[in-house]
């Protein structure tokens, strides 16, 4: 147990970290959970069906209440997961198109940035800037070199949903063994 020294410390640290202080770092700080929007809940009631339908497939038709939850549990990760890749192929794609340039330098907001990479990603001709302007094109013009540049440019922000996907693997695994371990090991 902390000492009451300690805990006063405890208290004098605490006051000094108290986050970003201007304006300019507390505006980039709020746009945080935007940046992927992979923090954001779905509203799986869309898919119901689907995830329904897939969970009595993993659970292999057993009537087991707790089979059934840890079977749903792992297709909630799985959907999770495919939510994961989707955005690194868009990281990728908006790579691609628009080299190793940094957003703040392209875009003038979150709300660009997240419309250029939906518009990238399903294939629809990418938007123009407010002043009219295209996005600039500093990639190679052939396809392999043009992918691997795309590639690149994109590794920080793959790097950073690695997280993510691994959390969302860690936990579709974990249901998966233990569902094997319940019908086959009989819950021991």
């Amino acid at each position: 147990m902390a000492s009451e020294r300690q805990m006063a410390a405890n208290r004098r640290n605490a006051c000094k970290s108290t986050g970003p202080r201007s304006c300019a770092g507390k505006k980039r700080a709020s746009q945080n959970a935007y940046s992927h929007g992979l923090t954001l809940s779905i509203p799986v009631a869309a898919f119901t069906k689907q995830l329904e339908k897939r969970a009595r497939k993993i659970a292999g038709g057993s009537k087991d209440q707790i089979i059934l939850a840890l079977a749903r549990e792992a297709t909630a990760a799985e959907f999770d997961l495919a939510r994961v890749r989707q955005v690194k192929v868009a990281l990728i794609e908006r790579g691609s198109a628009l080299g190793g340039l940094d957003r703040a330098q392209v875009f003038d907001s979150v709300a660009a940035d997240v419309r250029y990479t939906k518009a990238v990603s399903t294939g629809r001709p990418p938007p123009k800037k407010a002043d009219g302007t295209n996005f600039p094109a500093r990639m190679p013009t052939h396809e392999p070199e043009r992918t691997a540049e795309g590639i690149a440019s994109a590794l920080p922000d793959l790097r950073k949903l690695d997280r993510y996907e691994c959390r969302a693997a860690a936990r579709r695994d974990r249901a998966i063994r233990e569902i094997v371990k319940r019908i086959y090991h009989g819950g021991r």
